[in-house]
């Protein structure tokens, strides 16, 4: 299938981050570095610091920040290879996919409670990540990058939501298989993905229920039944 689009998406809280005095600005920096140590507590073993070295170099035109290469990395030979493949550059800009956390409630008001952001200027893609996550499992941002790695156009659709969903939810059961021990801590971002993972199993694992939870998702209600590449769920 020729997987297009790229597109906001939805869920969760806000996590403001303030910038207005160098005191609160201290604040902040001491506040990322506590939130790397936690997002690496989060990491399977084999991620040592001679592994993390190496992966900054093959995903350093991707992304800076350590939890999400992990992320990349973990989603090598799984369901979500092809999202990994988009994000470094397969996809229909050519070029690879620039990924960060950020504050979205900067770039619009209405974007604060957003997960995740995609977003599209010239002939660049970036994925913006709510701060909020920047200490979640790896894995669980694995399953949201597959989903957002799917949007790669100004144009999105009931189905290609649906399908996205459904990608997400399928690389999070197959991220829980892999590394089970993803799921034992609280998380904001686990409550998504484990909503997700439920909608998919009580569906026999297809999308019939994530389809009729995004038709009755509001922020979708003038989205158009179909997009180029998703014709057809």
């Amino acid at each position: 299938m020729n997987l297009k689009k790229i597109i906001i998406l939805s869920l969760m809280a806000l996590f403001c981050i303030p910038q207005t005095s160098f005191a609160i600005s201290f604040k902040k920096d001491k506040a990322d570095v506590n939130v790397q140590q936690q997002a690496h507590a989060n990491y399977p073993p084999k991620y040592d610091q001679i592994y993390l070295d190496q992966l900054k170099k093959e995903y350093k035109k991707v992304s800076s920040d350590e939890v999400i290469l992990v992320a990349l990395d973990m989603m090598k030979n799984t369901g979500a290879d092809f999202s990994r493949r988009a994000l470094l550059g397969y996809n229909l800009t050519g070029k690879p996919v620039k990924i960060q956390f950020k504050n979205l409630g900067a770039i619009k008001e209405d974007y604060a409670n957003f997960d995740a952001l995609g977003w599209k200027k010239k002939n660049d893609l970036y994925i913006f990540i709510n701060p909020r996550h920047a200490d979640a499992p790896p894995a669980a941002l694995a399953a949201l990058l597959a989903h957002e790695a799917l949007h790669q156009d100004e144009y999105n659709s009931l189905a290609e939501e649906t399908y996205a969903w459904t990608m997400e939810a399928a690389v999070w059961c197959e991220m829980l298989e892999i590394y089970p021990e993803s799921n034992d801590v609280q998380h904001p971002l686990l409550q998504r993905e484990n909503t997700l993972k439920q909608l998919f199993e009580k569906g026999g694992y297809t999308n019939k229920y994530i389809k009729k939870t995004v038709y009755a998702n509001k922020g979708y209600q003038n989205l158009p039944q179909t997009s180029p590449g998703f014709e057809r769920l």
